[in-house]
């Protein structure tokens, strides 16, 4: 089993769109440094060349600062504060940028590999850095 902690701002790979003589590009420009990330830290391990991949994904989004309360007890969060991030961005969407970074850094050939995910959205805790942990392993084992 391989483990990574990146840092930075989950970003989602949304649609793509045409800007002419076929190119496309993202439509969203927070995808590139998230992708870059994953695939950085992928690419500092080593993995062995498995037909199957489970891969586990914990994505720690930063709350938003209407979520705490004012003054004196800014730290603190309202009562009404979500659980979850049952907002923007989709979990499905993290996953397809974060799946393909880690087949850019190496974690696998394919993401046709991918035969088992599991995937949780939380918001970082206080003073908790965004990111994501990634656990990558045979899906056989």
């Amino acid at each position: 089993m391989h483990e990574m902690r990146v840092n930075g701002l989950p970003a989602p790979q949304g649609s793509k769109r045409h800007v002419g003589r076929g190119v496309m590009v993202e439509s969203s420009k927070k995808v590139k440094p998230w992708r870059e990330a994953v695939a950085a830290e992928t690419a500092k391990l080593t993995f062995e060349d498995t037909p199957f991949v489970r891969v586990s994904v914990w994505f720690f989004l930063p709350r938003p600062k209407s979520h705490y309360r004012t003054g004196r007890n800014a730290h603190l969060l309202k009562p009404a504060a979500p659980l979850y991030p049952g907002k923007y961005p989709d979990l499905d969407k993290l996953c397809r940028s974060t799946l393909d970074a880690l087949r850019m850094g190496g974690a696998y050939r394919d993401d046709a590999q991918v035969v088992k995910l599991w995937a949780f959205k939380v918001f970082a805790a206080a003073g908790e850095v965004p990111g994501a942990l990634i656990r990558v392993t045979d899906a056989v084992l």
